[in-house]
């Protein structure tokens, strides 16, 4: 059977009689929708664990730039976490990674002093826009500075960071880094009741 999940995008389960991963995915996300309710009926704010997705779909970062195109084709997703293979959350890679807005990366402007070159321009922006340019692997190509929430933290922190940051999604790890979830937009949105 195939569904849309709370990003819009098509699941596929498994059909079971009755009870089964379906069932059980539905009553995960039933408690949760209920726990955010409560804490806001209460008149505290809701937790990330209350409205985060759980079932992330990630990829590794020695993958290849392609397969990771088709990842976001096939999925139709705007982004995915990094994880390497313990879990642990070693960037983010969206639609932005792999475009690059001017293709003509041009050297920093620079002049010579006393035999040495002084670059006007960030010499590591320059870096990191070529190796983008020319990468061949996720590791190249992603976005390591990611901004994180833990599972217990309020709700609200997860919006605030969409909104300071600029970013579409929230990673979402434990104490060890691993990635346990990820909140997006809709996520808030429903969390607000709208």
């Amino acid at each position: 059977m195939t569904t849309t999940d709370r990003d819009g995008e098509q699941v596929t389960h498994e059909e079971s009689a009755g009870t089964g991963q379906g069932a059980a995915a539905g009553e995960e996300a039933r408690a949760e929708e209920t726990g955010a309710r409560a804490a806001r009926a209460a008149g505290a704010d809701p937790r990330v664990a209350d409205i985060m997705e759980r079932k992330v779909v990630s990829i590794a970062p020695d993958a290849t730039v392609h397969e990771l195109v088709l990842l976001l084709r096939d999925k139709d997703l705007g982004g995915v976490p990094v994880v390497d293979g313990d879990g642990r959350l070693v960037g983010i890679v969206t639609e932005g990674d792999l475009v690059i807005e001017d293709a003509d990366v041009r050297l920093p402007h620079y002049f010579e002093l006393f035999g040495n070159l002084v670059y006007l321009g960030s010499q590591k922006k320059f870096e990191e826009r070529l190796k983008k340019m020319v990468g061949n692997a996720v590791a190249d190509v992603m976005t390591t500075e990611v901004f994180t929430v833990g599972p217990g933290d309020p709700a609200p922190r997860a919006a605030n960071i969409m909104v300071d940051k600029k970013v579409n999604r929230v990673p979402v790890v434990d104490d060890d880094g691993r990635l346990v979830g990820i909140v997006a937009r809709h996520d808030i949105i429903r969390m607000l009741g709208l």
